[in-house]
């Protein structure tokens, strides 16, 4: 097993964080605050990643071909956002937590303001849990009518590397 490790960690003022909460409350659909935190930077598998009060809550991705903040499960756990998900069956759950991408016949309610190509997370559509992040291969109304195919191209899980690390 390789050794990953969050690496060049730094602390950072919140003030030059400005740029990625804003990213992070668009992402999200909610105000993201973290000025009453501690908050670090740090590098990990070749990505930038954003921690609060020494847990890692964002990542860098490349998103509609720029560079975007989205949040990480544990990110997604903390602000509780309400939009940009898919809410997938028990059936889907075993699949995603081995890193499989998210098919739309397990898909059986999204937000439809999730776009083509935008951040979008996981949830369990029983509890609502969060399971997952990924990226839309399709439009949210049409994740709720697919029957066969790729919904979402997932990105980080419950259980990958990412998750795992200790911060």
């Amino acid at each position: 097993m390789s050794e990953a490790r969050v690496r060049k960690r730094k602390p950072v003022r919140h003030k030059q964080m400005r740029d990625v909460e804003r990213q992070l409350t668009e992402a999200m659909g909610l105000e993201v605050d973290m000025s009453s935190s501690f908050i670090e930077l740090a590098h990990f598998n070749g990505s930038d990643i954003l921690l609060i009060d020494r847990k890692i809550v964002a990542m860098n991705m490349e998103i509609h071909d720029s560079s975007k903040w989205v949040p990480t499960v544990r990110g997604i756990m903390l602000w509780k956002p309400e939009r940009s998900w898919a809410a997938v069956d028990k059936g889907a759950i075993p699949f995603l937590m081995n890193g499989a991408d998210c098919m739309g016949a397990g898909i059986h309610v999204a937000d439809p303001s999730v776009e083509q190509g935008g951040f979008v997370w996981i949830r369990d559509q029983d509890s609502g849990a969060a399971l997952a992040s990924g990226i839309a291969l399709v439009d949210g109304e049409e994740m709720m009518e697919m029957t066969k195919g790729k919904a979402i191209s997932t990105i980080h899980w419950i259980g990958d590397e990412l998750w795992n690390v200790e911060s």
